[in-house]
């Protein structure tokens, strides 16, 4: 059984493209409190995503021991700056201007636990430049986008339209959208989930 500990949309979508049986099950953890913890430890925003990541895979793990369950978790980083998921279309323009035109950081935590132990972990980072877009373009992005964006921390989905803001990139695409796929779906079959 493989459960992936997350509601995310993109992530559901990423597995279920790839033909992995999966059943999603939201960790209930507070995040902000754990990147808050980890910015007094002095922590950055790799270990702080890696470690979120686990934390959510290890809560799912207790209710299903017997599952490998996947946790992730993606920090946006603008050189030092996390950007949390915006709370509404107001915030999610505030964020879109500080991106403008400038590079960020996708920073990925990915874990898989088993009945309570880490089995398998990846942390990559993507670099991402936004292009120098309008305020015009920002407002009618905003208003075909809608609500959908304020779950993604960037504001941006780049399998949809926020692929118009984004002027190139460095990393793994799957990466972009929530899960490191390819090392992932290896784990997997190494563990006996998938077919070699």
């Amino acid at each position: 059984m493989l459960i992936l500990a997350s509601e995310s949309k993109s992530r559901q979508d990423l597995l279920d493209a790839a033909g992995v049986e999966f059943k999603s099950v939201s960790a209930g953890i507070d995040e902000e409190a754990v990147k808050k913890e980890m910015r007094i430890a002095g922590q950055d925003s790799r270990k702080t995503s890696l470690q979120l990541a686990t934390e959510k895979a290890m809560a799912v793990s207790k209710k299903y021991p017997r599952a490998f369950v996947i946790g992730a978790d993606q920090i946006l980083d603008l050189k030092g700056e996390w950007f949390s998921k915006p709370a509404d279309l107001n915030a999610a323009h505030k964020h879109l201007k500080k991106l403008r035109n400038k590079t960020h950081l996708l920073v990925n935590g990915t874990a898989v636990v088993k009945n309570g132990s880490l089995v398998w972990f990846d942390n990559s980072v993507v670099k991402v430049t936004m292009r120098d877009f309008s305020d015009n373009f920002l407002d009618d992005y905003l208003a075909e986008a809608g609500e959908d964006v304020c779950n993604s921390v960037g504001a941006y989905y780049m399998e949809d339209l926020g692929a118009q803001l984004v002027k190139s990139f460095e990393g793994d695409y799957f990466s972009i959208l929530g899960l490191p796929l390819l090392p992932l779906l290896e784990c997997l079959r190494t563990c006996g989930e998938l077919k070699k």
